[in-house]
């Protein structure tokens, strides 16, 4: 059965001009993109199927990222249901050349596995086995 530490998975992206709004920061679309990227990573690597977004449980931008910083952007399988799986997200800005990092965002999706005929699958349960995954899990948990 996989775990919630299997799950992790963290990402980088460049933020370059061509990925900024009018504000000359990260647009949100691109930053949601990219969520849902890795947090399909993450789901897939739980569910072993195919997995593709139900629902965006909520979205919060808390502060802006800047052109030239780099956006981190992790996911962890939290909690699941028959067919479903749900997925914690936290993205940061890091100052590339000092390696300064700070939250700005806080997100959850839903995804639902599937076949090659797009029919729903059943997912495995998920397993927390060690101190770390318990608190990666209450953390979603108490978001939710």
């Amino acid at each position: 059965m996989p775990t919630v530490i299997d799950t992790r998975i963290q990402n980088r992206f460049r933020v370059q001009p061509n990925h900024a709004n009018n504000n000359a920061t990260l647009h949100g679309g691109n930053l949601m993109k990219w969520l849902d990227e890795v947090s399909a990573m993450s789901a897939m690597r739980f569910a072993g199927e195919t997995c593709v977004t139900a629902r965006v449980n909520e979205l919060d931008f808390e502060r802006p990222i800047q052109i030239g910083d780099t956006a981190v952007v992790e996911a962890y399988v939290y909690d699941a249901g028959r067919t479903s799986v749900h997925v914690a997200l936290q993205a940061w800005r890091e100052e590339p050349r000092t390696g300064e990092i700070e939250k700005t965002t806080e997100s959850s999706f839903t995804f639902v596995a599937i076949d090659e005929d797009n029919a729903p699958v059943p997912v495995p349960d998920l397993t927390v086995d060690s101190d770390e995954g318990r608190q990666l899990r209450e953390r979603a948990l108490l978001s939710d």
